[in-house]
């Protein structure tokens, strides 16, 4: 039943999958000749193979560069409406040669027929092809013209959807950078990545010679049955001239071999094509057993991992990359490519092992080859793009209920927006919150979403908490937060610092002090002295040793916090999250240092790794310890150093002071019952809130973060534990949440 339309959110509002880059002057795009790959001067992949350059996409944070629209663009209407991707008929008489040794035995008449229609389709396969979309001219890769075109899947023809050409474009982009070991795909279910992977397989296997190609996935079963059930058949229905003769059975279990190379007909050897005495292709598509170290030692041309967010223990997605990722590199030379792409199941059940593999394939994040910490290109596209039943017959997506029914690329009328429908079921799911974020994973508009975990018992408030998350995904990033360090102004120590924004920095922040607050430091007797503790505090987890056995540990983390005040700055506000491990734990002090002294306020330290405070007390800085607020008895140490214990009571006092703050300003406060009614909190660090969601009070060294920002909720607590009546134990009343109910409820 067809549904009125309604106003939306900006949170309601879809994500775009690219947006143009076009900086190059067109009189340079138009008079240089462009090479296929990677253009540093330009900083642009180029994906165009006839030497044109045309738009320039940016997806994900990867600039590509599209060939130039060219002069005669397919159009199967001159009506704009009826102009849409439609598979082209395959002539009957080009279907009934099934071999290349057919072919040999066909009269030069049939044989010049039909030459340059093969030919055409080489060099779609090459070089991509153009047609007219709604009047739109639109360019897709050669592999996507391959999957739309030539790929059997269950349903016959795939359906052509806006998402998969950016899809494709993507991928050509990573096999077209020298820099890239491909790509890493979170996407929501049924967006059809299996097929897609299955006939880019076939599509590269029967292009390359003496290359070994594979798959795995998230068990053995489903590497085989990807292979019989979709690479197989695609390789079968292949035409006879993109085919290569396999060597064994037609529908092989473990392997298909190609014997005989996949060389071109063209008018000069369509006599004599098929008798060439030849190796042939030696190139073979196989599958592997689940296991990190599945294809050890074999050079890959291309590797399909299907699933790999769903991958059990003992079983390791990041130990399987890096033995994979040898596979597809000789020396310094990348020599082939990973296709990779997954939902991501909850963080114990590989989800967590995915989520690092991902955000460690950000192409904005680069070490000095140029390259991410994984080698591969991170590409999430939001489930509106791409759900089925909600793409209309130009590829797009229907994401709001239309006033008339609108076809869609099915054949069926689509009556209601994806949108409005995503919205439903969340609401229908509302009451079982572990439902509810299956179906966030399963699919996900935020990469918030696609990494939600079980909900389960928790400490803290989980509704509040993904609440929160999901508004700062509604937002654009840039006006929340920034991203840089601080300096010593003219490098000289305890003078000035200033803040400068910088994408490779450190810090988050998201409140800079006016003028007037910053630096607020004074020096007495040669001791200097925050002078901002009434607006705020910091927490600081800290380390004391450079590295541990086998390399990692844990990362130092330090946040801010505001408190109610009277000055002109956010009150109880997270204004600034770090979270690094340098190279020596002297950087790190020096950093927490300089951020403390911006702001003007001390920070609570934990006083079981004492060399940060004797930093600060050697530097003459012991009033930026806080001493520890939940004790009038300090001792020795305690008066000395300042901090506070990380066990027993202590440590539960601290994650009481949390649990406190996020009933008070995180998420919505339905009731006004600390803010107005309706309002949503002003936390704005995802990475910290996650810490929150998944935070274990038994197993804290994981959660660095999390013990940051506690001891700055409790240093801002001061006054209370101060006004507190005298007792021998401190009285922690510390809860647990049940997150089975419409709201999280606490257990008694």
């Amino acid at each position: 039943m067809s549904q009125k339309t309604t106003k939306h959110s900006q949170s309601e509002e879809p994500s775009s999958l690219y947006f143009l880059d076009n900086d190059i002057p067109k009189r340079i795009r138009l008079k240089k000749n462009w090479e296929y790959g990677y253009d540093e001067k330009y900083d642009v992949v180029i994906i165009s193979k006839d030497g044109t350059l045309g738009d320039i996409y940016n997806i994900s944070g990867l600039r590509i560069g599209l060939p130039d629209v060219p002069k005669k663009v397919h159009s199967n209407s001159k009506k704009q409406k009826d102009q849409y991707w439609q598979p082209f008929d395959v002539p009957k008489a080009i279907s009934r040669v099934k071999s290349i040794f057919q072919w040999k035995k066909t009269d030069n008449n049939f044989k010049s027929q039909w030459v340059s229609y093969i030919e055409e389709e080489f060099d779609r396969r090459e070089y991509g092809f153009w047609f007219m979309n709604n009047g739109v001219p639109t360019y897709i890769t050669g592999s996507y013209y391959m999957y739309l075109q030539w790929t059997k899947i269950d349903v016959g023809h795939p359906e052509y959807r806006e998402s998969n050409r950016i899809f494709y474009l993507f991928w050509e982009a990573c096999k077209a950078d020298p820099r890239c070991y491909g790509m890493v795909y979170l996407k929501n279910r049924r967006s059809g990545f299996s097929f897609m992977a299955s006939s880019e397989l076939v599509n590269i296997g029967t292009l390359v010679k003496d290359s070994d190609l594979g798959i795995m996935s998230k068990t053995g079963q489903d590497a085989k049955k990807m292979f019989t059930g979709k690479v197989v058949p695609i390789s079968v229905n292949y035409p006879f001239f993109f085919k290569p003769v396999q060597d064994g059975m037609d529908k092989p279990k473990t392997e298909i071999s190609y014997r005989v190379p996949a060389s071109r007909i063209t008018k000069k050897n369509m006599d004599t094509f098929g008798d060439e005495d030849v190796e042939g292709l030696n190139t073979t598509i196989d599958w592997k057993s689940t296991d990190d170290n599945s294809y050890d030692g074999q050079k890959l041309k291309l590797l399909v991992e299907d699933e790999s967010g769903k991958i059990l223990k003992p079983q390791n997605i990041l130990n399987h990359w890096r033995v994979a990722k040898t596979c597809l590199k000789v020396g310094r030379r990348v020599i082939g490519k990973c296709m990779m792409g997954s939902t991501c199941n909850s963080a114990n059940k590989g989800g967590e092992n995915f989520k690092k593999l991902y955000q460690n394939s950000n192409v904005e994040q680069r070490d000095k080859n140029g390259q991410t910490k994984t080698g591969l290109y991170s590409l999430f596209i939001p489930m509106e793009w791409n759900y089925e039943g909600f793409i209309d017959r130009y590829g797009f997506p229907v994401f709001y209920t239309p006033e008339k029914p609108v076809l869609g690329v099915d054949g069926l009328m689509i009556e209601q927006g994806v949108i409005d429908h995503w919205n439903n079921e969340v609401e229908g799911l509302r009451s079982d919150p572990d439902s509810l974020n299956e179906h966030y994973r399963q699919f996900p508009r935020t990469e918030s979403h696609a990494f939600r975990d079980e909900a389960k018992n928790s400490l803290y408030n989980l509704t509040k908490i993904y609440q929160q998350i999901d508004y700062n995904d509604s937002m654009m990033s840039s006006q929340l937060v920034t991203r840089g360090n601080f300096n010593w102004a003219n490098g000289e120590e305890f003078t000035e610092v200033y803040f400068s924004p910088d994408i490779r920095g450190n810090f988050l922040v998201s409140w800079i002090p006016k003028r007037e607050l910053q630096n607020r430091v004074e020096k007495i007797n040669g001791s200097y002295r925050p002078l901002n503790n009434h607006i705020g505090s910091f927490g600081c987890d800290s380390y004391d040793i450079k590295g541990v056995v086998g390399g990692g540990g844990s990362k130092g983390a330090l946040s801010g916090l505001t408190k109610y005040h009277m000055e002109d700055a956010p009150t109880n506000h997270y204004f600034l999250q770090y979270i690094a491990r340098p190279s020596t734990p002297e950087i790190f002090y020096k950093e927490v240092l300089k951020a403390m002294w911006f702001y003007g306020m001390a920070g609570l330290f934990e006083n079981n790794k004492p060399r940060m405070l004797y930093y600060l007390k050697n530097n003459g800085c012991r009033h930026f310890s806080i001493n520890r607020p939940d004790s009038r008895k300090l001792s020795p140490t305690e008066k000395e150093l300042g901090g506070i214990p990380s066990s027993g009571e202590s440590k539960l006092a601290q994650s009481e002071a949390l649990e406190i703050y996020i009933e008070k300003y995180v998420g919505i406060d339905m009731e006004g019952r600390y803010r107005e009614a309706g309002s949503m909190g002003d936390v704005y660090f995802n990475r910290m809130l996650e810490d929150w969601a998944k935070f274990d009070i038994d197993n804290r060294e994981k959660f660095d973060i999390t013990v940051a920002s506690s001891l700055a909720a409790m240093a801002n607590m001061a006054s209370f534990y101060k006004s507190a009546k005298t007792k021998n134990k401190i009285s922690v009343n510390f809860a647990k949440y049940d997150n089975k109910g419409g709201r999280s409820k606490i257990i008694q």
